[in-house]
């Protein structure tokens, strides 16, 4: 079941308060456990068949954080940060994910031989394998596309099978935790600013990652300064992007 909010809170001011912060004050107080309790809530954000092929990378040590920055183009958010928190997606997980959710699955349905709880089991030993099996070259994906092409001339069927197509549904999980973790970071007081500008070679480099890990983006936080905010929120009209299909 669910679990109760035991008091309201006020979503739509959260929302409106966040902004991407350029400079932060660095002679405030900071939390560092903040951070943490932050990333807690993040590893609970939904992402794509519960892989979790993710990681947060937190960059606390004073040297390495300015490496970092400055690999981040040297731009004043990243400057200025108390933490700077890589979002990194881990694709050579797949296995080890794979076999951790199947056996959730059989203990969770532990003494139960229905459809359900077989097509459950299915989904992690079967689908799963199918969809996330990749070569070097992409072949095997590309192999996927033309069997789904062709099968789905005549029923419902999932287009986006490809190794590019799995690249992007990883950075779509862990841009869902970016967010989570922002909103977060709000609710602690705190302001983060997500950065896309930096060397991703050198700061997989810096970071210790694999050679298939790759860094979603990069979040810095801290206190803002007035300075920090450039302006007012600009954003375009409501009546162009939100399309009502009645």
């Amino acid at each position: 079941m669910p679990e109760s909010i035991s008091q309201p809170y006020d979503f739509s001011s959260l929302v409106h308060s966040r902004r991407s912060v350029r400079k932060y004050d660095l002679t405030a107080e900071f939390d560092h456990q903040a951070v943490a309790r932050a990333l807690e809530l993040a590893a609970l954000s939904p992402n794509s068949s519960n892989m979790q092929l993710w990681q947060f990378h937190r960059v606390i040590n004073d040297d390495k954080r300015q490496q970092l920055a400055t690999l981040c183009m040297g731009q004043n958010a990243a400057k200025t940060a108390n933490e700077l928190i890589a979002f990194v997606i881990t694709p050579d997980k797949w296995q080890q994910r794979t076999r951790i959710n199947a056996a959730h699955i059989r203990e969770m349905f532990k003494g139960r031989n229905d459809k359900a709880s077989k097509r459950a089991l299915k989904y992690y030993e079967k689908l799963i394998p199918l969809v996330y099996r990749n070569d070097r070259f992409g072949l095997l994906g590309l192999g996927r596309r033309l069997i789904c092409a062709f099968l789905g001339r005549n029923k419902l069927m999932m287009r986006e099978v490809s190794k590019a197509d799995l690249r992007v549904c990883l950075h779509k999980s862990s841009s869902l935790a970016a967010m989570i973790f922002m909103m977060a970071m709000r609710a602690e007081g705190y302001d983060t600013c997500p950065m896309e500008g930096f060397d991703s070679k050198r700061a997989k480099a810096l970071l210790g990652l694999k050679s298939n890990d790759e860094i979603t983006m990069i979040v810095s936080c801290g206190k803002r300064t007035d300075e920090g905010i450039y302006g007012e929120r600009q954003r375009v009209d409501n009546q162009e992007i939100i399309i009502t299909h009645a």
